[in-house]
């Protein structure tokens, strides 16, 4: 091989898959290629054969030392697709998952479009779940909470750079920044892995903040300081809904039947594991009645 072919674009995508593992490394290779180049796939496509410039050569190269080291693709582009949105990511933030937008169309199918709504999203990270809501339902003032003021700023630039106007950000842990304040519905995908996994020392998971990865012992203690202060957050019919582990809806099931709410389920994603568990306050009571 010449080359000039050893420098053509698709050459150099084809190489570099071969160096990442995974049924995932064609994908990420162009994920990178593309951030390089600042081109997208349409391009790419059309251009294979277009000759991949030094100073790019040498960019994609440590781009993949990177992520053959581990580095999750989206920290190294800086951004992660989310329901309708090309959200910003930063180590500061988890990077938004395709389950968690099971959550979102959860929360939806209880969500009326016609009417003014009070919504919060608790531990907001890049502001996935809280702007995907307020996109949806514009009449809607969702709050987003975070104790971590690098993940509100990433959130907030979301916001901006996807002109979702009604949201407000808010900085502390979990209900403290919601004292004295009600909401038609509450979600959250909070932190739910046991301290010590396993887990927490592998692949992506490596890289991302552990505060917002585990949890306690068993992983539930944010799950369990979010439920127990339910009662004074929602409004009549309320709901509430989480995100958490596939071996952990019949824990939190328990618990929310504990503290009074109704119509108690577990739903599953995509792949049948269970992913939310949710809630509501019966009408005219709290749910800690």
């Amino acid at each position: 091989m010449s080359d000039a072919e050893s420098r053509r674009l698709d050459h150099a995508l084809r190489a570099a898959a071969s160096r990442l593992a995974g049924p995932d490394a064609r994908h990420e290779a162009e994920q990178l290629l593309l951030h390089v180049v600042g081109r997208d796939r349409a391009w790419l496509f059309a251009h294979g054969d277009a000759a991949l410039a030094d100073a790019d050569a040498s960019a994609f190269e440590a781009l993949l030392a990177r992520r053959i080291a581990g580095e999750p693709v989206a920290y190294l582009v800086g951004h992660r697709g989310f329901w309708t949105f090309d959200l910003q990511v930063s180590p500061a933030t988890l990077i938004p998952r395709p389950e968690t937008e099971r959550l979102v169309e959860l929360a939806l199918e209880r969500l009326p479009a016609d009417r003014p709504l009070r919504i919060a999203d608790l531990g907001t990270g890049t502001g996935a779940i809280a702007l995907s809501l307020a996109s949806e339902r514009p009449q809607a003032h969702v709050i987003a909470t975070d104790f971590s003021a690098d993940a509100l700023a990433v959130a907030r630039a979301n916001g901006v750079s996807n002109a979702v106007a009604n949201v407000e950000f808010r900085h502390g842990s979990w209900w403290a920044p919601l004292q004295g304040e009600r909401f038609h519905l509450v979600a959250s995908n909070p932190p739910y892995i046991a301290d010590g996994d396993a887990h927490l020392v592998q692949g992506d998971l490596r890289f991302e903040p552990p505060t917002a990865l585990s949890s306690g012992a068993d992983g539930l203690e944010a799950i369990r300081e979010i439920v127990g202060d339910a009662s004074t957050h929602l409004m009549p019919g309320g709901w509430l809904l989480l995100e958490h582990g596939w071996d952990q809806g019949a824990a939190i099931r328990a618990l929310m039947t504990a503290a009074g709410f109704v119509d108690v389920a577990t739903e599953t994603d995509l792949e049948q594991r269970d992913r939310v568990t949710l809630g509501r306050v019966t009408e005219g009571q709290d749910a800690s009645r």
